[in-house]
């Protein structure tokens, strides 16, 4: 039995992995899964894949290109969410900001460097023609991190998929003030070198069980009730959602829109123009 360390965050967007390994789909194909929790998001995982910590990750694209390019022996093996994301941002109740056009020159709360939380405010910020500095910056790890340094004013706004936040918004802990969505598909599946060179075949087989999942899922009548129930998020909430979001039913990835991806991350500043990129996608 082939073991793999499979990480990713704890929100509705991998229930179809759960309930593979649930039912028992890996391990009939002789592949042992290991689910880890990364709930500081994309920066907490591409550090768990350069540690040795996690052997495939379900993350960010624009979080595990921009490591990649900056020296992360990882590649890139499939992507798994297609449609792109709803990043949500938000502010606290108490502060006086009401339009996401006015965020620019405030403290932005982020999971990690290199985050989604923090990649994303950054390629926003470049859409709009703004900059923003590395002063702007407070680390809080996580999603209840960013709610408190937004409560005491350590920070001005939070980007984080709007979903997730949505029983904070409802309960007042948090106030969104404007969303944006990423211009290109939301997740992939990356995995280190050490395990695409020792259990080649082992990964394959995941990623055919996570693909058939994926389907499985997708045609599921019950889908909704289930991510409402598991996630206590509210049925008409999760309707949206899924109705919004389509995953990936083969291990395809697009060259084109990696090199969308790294336009948008060269245009914004989080690489340099004469940055190397080297093969980002694992070829079979």
């Amino acid at each position: 039995m082939i073991k793999i360390r499979l990480g990713g965050v704890p929100e509705h967007f991998n229930l179809p992995i759960h309930l593979g390994i649930e039912r028992g789909n890996f391990t009939k194909e002789g592949v042992s899964v290991e689910w880890i929790n990364y709930p500081g998001g994309s920066g907490h995982m591409t550090q768990a894949l350069r540690n040795d910590e996690a052997d495939l990750c379900i993350l960010l694209t624009e979080g595990i290109v921009t490591d990649i390019i900056r020296g992360n022996p990882c590649k890139i093996i499939s992507e798994y969410v297609v449609s792109p994301l709803t990043w949500g941002i938000h502010t606290d109740k108490g502060n006086t900001l009401a339009n996401a056009n006015d965020i620019f020159d405030k403290h932005y709360a982020i999971s990690r460097i290199g985050s989604g939380s923090h990649l994303m405010a950054m390629i926003h910020a470049n859409d709009k023609g703004h900059s923003l500095m590395s002063d702007q910056f407070v680390v809080v790890e996580n999603l209840n991190g960013a709610v408190d340094s937004l409560s005491r004013q350590e920070s001005d706004v939070f980007y984080w998929e709007k979903f997730t936040t949505k029983p904070f918004v409802d309960a007042g802990k948090l106030r969104r003030i404007g969303e944006y969505m990423s211009p290109w598909p939301c997740f992939v599946i990356a995995a280190t070198e050490r395990i695409l060179a020792k259990h080649p075949h082992g990964v394959a087989k995941v990623l055919d069980v996570i693909n058939a999942s994926c389907i499985r899922f997708m045609e599921d009548s019950t889908a909704i009730e289930t991510v409402s129930e598991r996630y206590k998020l509210k049925q008409v909430d999760v309707e949206r959602w899924y109705h919004s979001t389509e995953w990936a039913t083969n291990s395809w990835v697009s060259d084109k829109m990696l090199k969308s991806v790294v336009f948008q991350l060269r245009a914004a500043g989080i690489i340099s123009a004469d940055q190397a990129v080297p093969e980002l996608i694992w070829k079979t």
